[in-house]
């Protein structure tokens, strides 16, 4: 359950060759804001923002974090922003076995080992596992080492015809919600890792899931009214349904903490939690 870094920091953003303008009005045309109402929002004139786009004027550091945050530009996106108007970057990108990230490190630790013996993983946004507990490596019995290897990452272990994919009865409904999260990071984060790593899952052949067996769960689905598309996966000879919840933190002022986020699965059907629950007893 120990956090690991799952590799070198990325290298930070480098700054545009044409400067500030290209950067601005892309993340203004990707959130459909347009240079009147961003002015407004960021207490300026909506001249003021067309001549940082044309690249007639240099705004200030403080007004590229206004502006910064009112588009709701990521971490690592505003600094480049800062770099590509002659500044330097605010936000430092601190490896996750930093002795400064001790803090940071227990207390996540705490909190997933804390909702146990439900499932509960951190992931970076790469989707590669920083850290998870008991409950999620109850999930991953018999799925073949290779698969397993660090960096662990989530989406190919889900996905991958070898691993969760075929346990999972849902699948091409589970399968099209976290391709579409995917989607929503691909486009917030504008990652060609991120890019390379929605290809490669998007690719993999979809297995049928496996077949019913009686007496092991609520069957049909109909018999529980779920609230939320739930991930019903296949656990020695039982089917376990799950809802999904995604946490990160507010106000990150450090790209690593940014791109973080925690992910726990809440039993969504008493049956589920009645088998977690079993297992504590001694």
């Amino acid at each position: 359950m120990t956090i690991v870094a799952t590799g070198a920091p990325a290298s930070p953003p480098a700054p545009s060759d044409s400067g500030i303008g290209p950067l601005l009005r892309g993340w203004r045309e990707r959130r459909r804001v347009s240079q009147l109402e961003l002015a407004l929002r960021a207490g300026s004139s909506a001249r003021h923002i067309s001549f940082i786009e044309t690249g007639r004027s240099r705004p200030s550091e403080e007004m590229v974090l206004r502006l910064a945050e009112q588009l709701d530009v990521p971490v690592r996106e505003r600094n480049a922003l800062l770099l590509a108007a002659g500044h330097a970057p605010r936000y430092p990108e601190t490896p996750l076995d930093d002795p400064s990230m001790d803090a940071l490190r227990g207390g996540v630790e705490r909190l997933i080992r804390g909702y146990e013996p439900y499932p509960a993983l951190v992931v970076d946004a790469r989707y590669d596992v920083v850290a998870a507990n008991r409950g999620i490596a109850l999930l991953l019995d018999g799925v073949p080492e290779r698969l397993l290897a660090s960096p662990l990452n989530a989406m190919r272990l889900t996905l991958h015809p070898e691993g969760l994919a075929p346990r999972i009865r849902n699948l091409r409904e589970w399968r099209g919600h976290l391709l579409a999260q995917m989607e929503r990071q691909i486009a917030l984060h504008r990652s060609p890792a991120l890019r390379a790593l929605y290809e490669e899952v998007a690719g993999y052949p979809v297995p049928d899931p496996a077949g019913p067996e009686p007496g092991t769960g609520p069957e049909p689905d109909e018999a529980v009214p779920y609230f939320a598309l739930p991930m019903r996966i296949e656990h020695d000879g039982r089917v376990l349904s799950f809802i999904s919840s995604i946490s990160t933190f507010n106000t990150p002022m450090d790209v690593t903490v940014a791109e973080l986020a925690i992910e726990t699965f809440l039993p969504a059907d008493p049956a589920t939690v009645t088998y977690l629950r079993s297992l504590e007893s001694p």
